[in-house]
């Protein structure tokens, strides 16, 4: 049995009997950091864990990984090792109160000489003040933290907080990692009623949470199947896991980065997963086109003006179709922007162009071409000796367009690509007209 705050309490006989009754992820559950599946670069010889209760002295921690990837136990097998006492709480189901009775028993533990380890689920939904009040605790040793969360912790906790905690990354776990998991369970249950491709499909469909494919497992084990299953029959009696992504976190800006670097990097096949990624787990459409409108003119510009042409439709198409139909004109986009010839000249012109304009603020224009609707203007100089262009026979004066005391700039240099080309051949074709006249 356990104490309010997870305190492990159970005798040998009670654990027995619990592991009995258990689901079978709980019955699985390592009972040594060893036998932890897929996070050797952390619980190995070498990695951070494992030096720490090598040296038998912990240091507060944040561990940061997907659901399913064994966080909670390692936590558990982490005071067990260094003979700390357990103590676990979780941030959606606790309060204040409960983290003031939490330090205070750890207060009143330490005078005897018995370390605590506070273990603190989805540490990430304390607000800012509650994570504040780990910090006294944390400092003076009354505890050793350990809090895991699924989001960013750049992001979801305080400054102060990571700079007392080591990040440690736990990774998705990968086949074989769920391969082993599966086989565990074998040996303990027996043979899954599933054919050679049916187990692999069950794997892939875990999308890296081993706790998910145990409880799958144990549905099938459940169902006493009378003959193994193939892939399509495991398809219907199981339910896939719906991939990790929320919509205002860490998943959701992972995404749209990987689908901007992969168009930026003319890659339509690694751009239309990441589009469909993101579709398939319920991002909202016009949030991608307004995104693949900001690639059509920051990564392809004038390269190629059509992208933005392409995207503004699908844009428009999008809306009059709506879903799923509208989501052909997405990816038909997505297609184009990837395959277009890319530059980012005019993005780079526009932040140049914006850098002058704020450190040099009110110049005015050169006299000459100001415009002089009253006599008083024309009588100081408005518009006098103005060239106008289209008198010329190449319909351009060469004149000077800058303010006095400000040496013309090179903001906008056109890459040799796509219609820029064309654009770097007018640009060098006018240089070369001023260059005559002087």
């Amino acid at each position: 049995m356990a104490d309010l705050f997870g305190d492990e309490l159970e005798t040998p006989q009670d654990a027995k009997a619990a592991r009995d009754d258990a689901p079978l992820a709980d019955r699985l559950r390592p009972r040594a950091l060893a036998e932890v599946i897929g996070q050797e670069h952390l619980t190995g010889p070498e990695g951070a864990i494992g030096r720490m209760v090598s040296a038998g002295k912990l240091s507060s921690m944040i561990l940061w990984g997907p659901p399913g990837t064994g966080k909670t136990t390692i936590a558990r097998l982490l005071a067990k090792s260094v003979g700390m006492r357990f103590a676990a709480i979780s941030a959606v189901f606790s309060g204040v109160a409960d983290l003031k009775k939490a330090f205070a028993e750890a207060d009143r533990l330490a005078e005897a000489g018995q370390r605590t380890l506070l273990f603190v689920d989805e540490i990430h939904r304390f607000n800012r003040a509650q994570q504040d009040g780990f910090l006294p605790f944390v400092e003076r040793g009354t505890v050793t933290l350990v809090g895991a969360t699924t989001e960013n912790p750049s992001f979801a906790l305080n400054a102060a907080l990571l700079s007392r905690a080591q990040v440690l990354i736990l990774e998705r776990l990968n086949g074989e990692a769920l391969g082993e998991l599966l086989t565990r369970a074998e040996a303990l249950e027996g043979a899954l009623p599933l054919t050679g491709d049916a187990r692999a499909a069950l794997v892939a469909s875990a999308d890296g949470d081993g706790r998910f494919l145990l409880n799958q497992a144990e549905t099938l084990y459940n169902a006493k199947l009378d003959k193994p299953l193939g892939p399509a029959e495991l398809g219907a009696f199981l339910q896939r896991r719906v991939a990790v992504y929320d919509k205002d976190r860490d998943g959701h800006y992972n995404l749209i980065s990987a689908l901007h670097k992969a168009v930026r990097g003319s890659d339509p096949q690694a751009s239309l997963y990441y589009l469909a990624r993101m579709l398939t787990a319920g991002e909202e459409p016009l949030y991608l086109l307004r995104r693949l409108v900001r690639m059509a003119v920051e990564d392809i510009g004038l390269a190629d003006p059509e992208a933005l042409h392409q995207c503004l439709a699908a844009k428009d198409a999008y809306e009059f179709l709506g879903s799923p139909e509208g989501e052909l004109a997405i990816a038909q986009a997505c297609i184009y922007v990837a395959t277009a010839p890319k530059s980012n000249a005019a993005y780079k012109a526009q932040k140049a162009a914006w850098k002058s304009a704020k450190e040099t603020g009110s110049l005015m224009p050169p006299a000459n071409i100001l415009n002089a609707p009253t006599k008083l203007m024309k009588d100081i100089g408005y518009g006098k000796d103005y060239a106008y262009d289209h008198n010329s026979d190449e319909g351009f004066s060469g004149d000077n367009y800058w303010p006095d005391g400000m040496e013309p700039q090179t903001y906008y240099k056109p890459v040799d690509r796509g219609f820029e080309r064309k654009v770097k051949e007018r640009l060098e074709y006018w240089d070369k007209l001023r260059r005559e006249r002087g």
